[in-house]
């Protein structure tokens, strides 16, 4: 079993795009939400993104979603998971992504894999969804149906319609 782990805030194309390769990878593969606490206030909650990551990753029948808030190695181990999958999109990804796998590793010995996103979406982050948003911007097409209407319903409960 592979352990996808991330504050998904919110799920978008490129994550999805992760999910889909593990998935084809994997016998079996568990989306893991948390609150990152280095992150800023998330723009949705827990179980907001755990529903919306539900929904958008319905069609996969090997995928499941939690939600959790502990160190990513004991809810792996928890979980019985073999690895970790963790996407790439760049050179800084990847410096940061594999000093974490080692550090990781170091304490459980738990492997990481490293899987990217298809080139179109290398620049999807959800950082950016969220502040586009905030602005009035559209994301739709940078995120799967379920979150563009929960991003559109977001926007208009801060504008007050």
């Amino acid at each position: 079993m592979a352990m996808y782990p991330g504050s998904f805030d919110p799920v978008h194309n490129g994550h999805l795009d992760v999910i889909s390769a593990a998935s084809r990878l994997f016998d079996s593969v568990v989306v893991a939400a948390m609150r990152n606490p280095a992150k800023s206030t998330p723009l949705f909650s827990d179980d907001e993104r755990v529903s919306m990551i539900s929904e958008a990753t319905s069609h996969l029948r090997n995928v499941s979603v939690v939600q959790f808030g502990e160190l990513v190695v004991d809810l792996a181990d928890r979980l019985g998971a073999d690895v970790i999958v963790k996407g790439l999109r760049s050179q800084s990804d990847f410096e940061s992504e594999l000093r974490m796998a080692h550090m990781n590793h170091s304490v459980s010995g738990i492997e990481t894999v490293f899987v990217p996103p298809r080139t179109e979406h290398l620049y999807i982050a959800s950082n950016y969804i969220r502040e586009i948003t905030k602005f009035g911007g559209d994301c739709s097409h940078l995120v799967p149906p379920p979150v563009a209407e929960r991003l559109r319903q977001r926007a208009a409960q801060e504008d007050g319609t």
